[in-house]
Parts: structure tokens; C-alpha cells; sequence
């Protein structure tokens, strides 16, 4: 028999904690009764609604979701019709709520008290980890890309350059002028093959104990004070975050193309860059060169208010040559998935009317160093 709450899932007294069972799951578990009171929550769904157990339960669903949301309709069809229904791309909001999309599964319960049985699956969480696997094959293409260029380009493009300098010598000043056109192309090239070298270190960074709002702290100064000087920056931080399981030197780097990209995205008068640090639960992914899984528990968010990406761009955003910028290579942002990816971690983008959220979520360090930080 299957009951909730003060009367044990299971028939075996000695068999597992169900509580404990359901408190591993990723996907919120909610239990509501007749008029939709909350009647048990699991550890996922605490962390969806931002509230303990003690304060959810007992109250109605219509406290935190909005009364015309598509969910009640489930639970109520779900409970006179005795039947289970599914739905995808169901958007939960609410007054006490972040807007999320999730998929809904909706399962009468086993007795006669009215108990409905919600799962709450965020869709999100699903994309991160697809986008990212997309996002580390673009990666290695690129790497294959750069071995080859700095082999079959750089080499030639050595001898060019040599050869129009010596062409300068005897030329006129017409000439000259086309000699400094092909050394100032051929050094541009060269940059571009640099810039894609970074890309061919297969090596895995070493990693230890990082605070992550040091390097916040770093990267937002030496923007205030170089390219992001007329830039209003926010920052909103949460101070209990333990230490990052990371590189500092390549955390500084996706901070600093992250806000480098953001500052050349806001209004050039009203600009402003927010930066946002929170402890998310429920989302895992396998760290490259082992086996493991582990949680992503950082969240880290660079907000502006610019015009957000454009809705054609965004599904290839973190593919190598894809830029919205006029004289942008396409390279920033995939080197960024690149060096989030080898640290286990994921990059997101959420884009609205109110401009681009960039969202990187970074695993927790383990170690006697993070832990007794």
C-alpha cells in the first residue's frame, strides 16, 4: 500500500526510508488533496518553490502557482476521472515563483482521500545537458580545425609576410603601401590561428578550492575600470555559496569574455550588467576523462539589458564563427563552452525582451580545502 506523509510508502518496516527515496529524485514531487492543498513536497520541489516542507504543506497550490495555470486542470481531470495525464512545455508561474517550463505528470493516488500525485520535470535542466553535449562537438571540431591551420597556414603565411617586407625595400611609396596591406592581413590571420590554438589543449585543467566571488570581484573591476568604464554593474550574491571545484586563471577568462560581450551588447548611455550568484539543486552531468557524475549546484548569471541574442542565432550561439558582432570572429563564446565543459560544467543562455542571461553552473569542490572554507 502506498500512503504519504505520517504512514510509511512501503509495507516493509525494515526496507528503505521512502522519504529519503523521493528526496533524491531531481524531478519535484508534489501530493495535493481536495481544494488543492499541498499535502507532500520532496526535497526537489522545496528547492523549485524556495520554501521547506513545514511552510508548503498544509497550504493551497494556488498560493504560489496562478489559479489559471494549466496544472489545476490536470489535477482536477486527474482526480474525478481516475486516470494519469502528461503534458510537455507547461509554463508554472506563480506570485512566489520563478517562471520555468516543465513537463507535468500527473498520477491519481492509490486510496480514496483525493490525493493527486504531481512530477514537475524542468525542461531546462534536460536542455542544458543536450545543448552542452552540442556544444563540446563543436569544440573538438574546432580543435581538429586549429592543429590543422597552424600547420598548413601559419607556416606560409610566415614565408608571405617575409617576402613583402623584402618587396618594401625597392617600392614606391603606391607599392608600399599594398606591402603593408598584405603583412597587416597576414598578422590578422595569424591572430585569428592563435586565437583558435587555444582550442587544441586537450589536457583537462588542474583544478582545486575556488571563490568564486573573488573572481567576479576581479573580472567586474578591471571592467569598470577598461572596457566597461560607462557600464552600471549589479552585483547580487549569495555569501554561503561554498567554494567551485575549478582553474581560477580559466574561471577569470569565461567571466571576462562573458562580460566583455555584455558590455558590448547594452545601450552605450544606459547600460547595465548584472551578476548573480545562487545555489541551484537538481542538476548533473559527467565530468570529462572520467565516469563520474556530479551535481551543478553554482550558478552563476551575467544579465544585461541590451536587445538579446536574435531568435535565428541562439540555437548555434556557442558554435565556433557564429558572431552578431560586425567584426566578430565567433570564437569567444565557443572557447567559453570549451573551458565550462572541461570543467564538468554547463553554459546557458536565457534571452527575453528584457535582454540575454548567460548562466554557467559549476560543480561544488569536495575537498577538505572547499569544505572547510
Amino acid at each position: 500500500m502506498v500512503t504519504l506523509n505520517n504512514t510509511a510508502l512501503l509495507d516493509d518496516d525494515n526496507g528503505p526510508d521512502p522519504a529519503a527515496i523521493l528526496n533524491l529524485l531531481t524531478d519535484a514531487v508534489i501530493a495535493v488533496g481536495e481544494g488543492h492543498e499541498i499535502r507532500y513536497v520532496n526535497y526537489a520541489a522545496e528547492q523549485m518553490f524556495g520554501m521547506s516542507s513545514p511552510t508548503l504543506i498544509g497550504r493551497s497550490l494556488g498560493e504560489f502557482v496562478s489559479p489559471d495555470n494549466p496544472l489545476f486542470f490536470m489535477i482536477d481531470k486527474s482526480r474525478a476521472e481516475s486516470a494519469s495525464y502528461a503534458e510537455r512545455n507547461v509554463r508554472l508561474d506563480g506570485p512566489r515563483i520563478e517562471e520555468r517550463e516543465v513537463s507535468v505528470q500527473v498520477q491519481p493516488g492509490f486510496d480514496r482521500s483525493g490525493t493527486v500525485v504531481l512530477s514537475l520535470h524542468e525542461q531546462t535542466l534536460a536542455q542544458h545537458i543536450d545543448r552542452q553535449l552540442v556544444h563540446r562537438g563543436a569544440a573538438r571540431s574546432v580543435t581538429a580545425m586549429a592543429s590543422m591551420l597552424a600547420h598548413e597556414v601559419k607556416n606560409p603565411l610566415s614565408g608571405i609576410r617575409g617576402a613583402a617586407q623584402l618587396l618594401e625595400d625597392g617600392a614606391d611609396e603606391g607599392e608600399r603601401e599594398l606591402t603593408q596591406l598584405i603583412c597587416d592581413e597576414a598578422d590578422r590571420i595569424v591572430a585569428l590561428v592563435n586565437r583558435m590554438e587555444a582550442f587544441s589543449d586537450e589536457r583537462l585543467p588542474e583544478r582545486s578550492a575556488v571563490n568564486i566571488h573573488e573572481v567576479l570581484d576581479r573580472v567586474k573591476k578591471v571592467a569598470e575600470n577598461g572596457f566597461g568604464r560607462n557600464v552600471t554593474f549589479n552585483a547580487s550574491f549569495d555569501p554561503s555559496l561554498p567554494m567551485v571545484h575549478g582553474n581560477r586563471d580559466q574561471l577569470i577568462q569565461i567571466f571576462m569574455n562573458l562580460i566583455k560581450n555584455a558590455s558590448e551588447a547594452v545601450p552605450a548611455n544606459s547600460g547595465e550588467i548584472s551578476l548573480e550568484t545562487r545555489y541551484r539543486h537538481g542538476l548533473r552531468l559527467a565530468i570529462p576523462g572520467s565516469g563520474e557524475r556530479v551535481d551543478l549546484p553554482i550558478e552563476i548569471t551575467v544579465r544585461d539589458n541590451g536587445a538579446g541574442v536574435p531568435e535565428d542565432v541562439q540555437p548555434f550561439l556557442f558554435d565556433p564563427f557564429v558572431t552578431t558582432k560586425k567584426n566578430g570572429t565567433g570564437l569567444g563564446l565557443a572557447l567559453v563552452a570549451k573551458l565550462v565543459g572541461d570543467h564538468g560544467g554547463v553554459i546557458d543562455l536565457e534571452n527575453d525582451d528584457r535582454g540575454a542571461a548567460f548562466k554557467v553552473m559549476l560543480p561544488v569542490d569536495l575537498s577538505p580545502e572547499g569544505q572547510s572554507s
